[in-house]
């Protein structure tokens, strides 16, 4: 350090712990078994509405998805691909209120469909 500031992450407030997250094979295999868990897809309703993964739920705001997913609840939260921070948003959002069982499937859309994995949506 040569005594200049440094400049603050542009993603700070986002935190800085460990995020827990689940790969494309285990949340597949989850999804086959029909395991009691929430998918919930953090982009808005019109990407939802285009394309998401079976299984997906989706909220216009954090206080819908608050009042429909019980705190002990095992949600995966997920976006369009790794570099989408609406999912990382949304999953630091969940364990500061208290959720303890949140994980982030971080390739998203774009590792599902990649993989031939099956879309619902208008443009699945």
């Amino acid at each position: 350090m040569d005594g200049m500031l440094q400049q603050p992450n542009p993603h700070a407030a986002l935190g800085t712990e460990p995020i827990h997250t689940i790969g494309k094979d285990e949340l597949k295999a989850k999804l086959d078994r029909g395991d009691d868990f929430r998918l919930v897809m953090a982009l808005n309703s019109w990407a939802f509405e285009a394309k998401h993964i079976p299984g997906s739920v989706h909220f216009d705001t954090p206080e819908e998805l608050y009042a429909a997913l019980p705190p002990d609840d095992e949600i995966v939260v997920y976006c369009s691909n790794v570099d989408c921070l609406s999912s990382v948003a949304m999953y630091r959002d969940l364990v500061r209120r208290g959720y303890g069982n949140v994980r982030r499937y971080s390739g998203g859309l774009l590792e599902w469909e990649d993989a031939g994995l099956p879309l619902e949506g208008s443009f699945g």
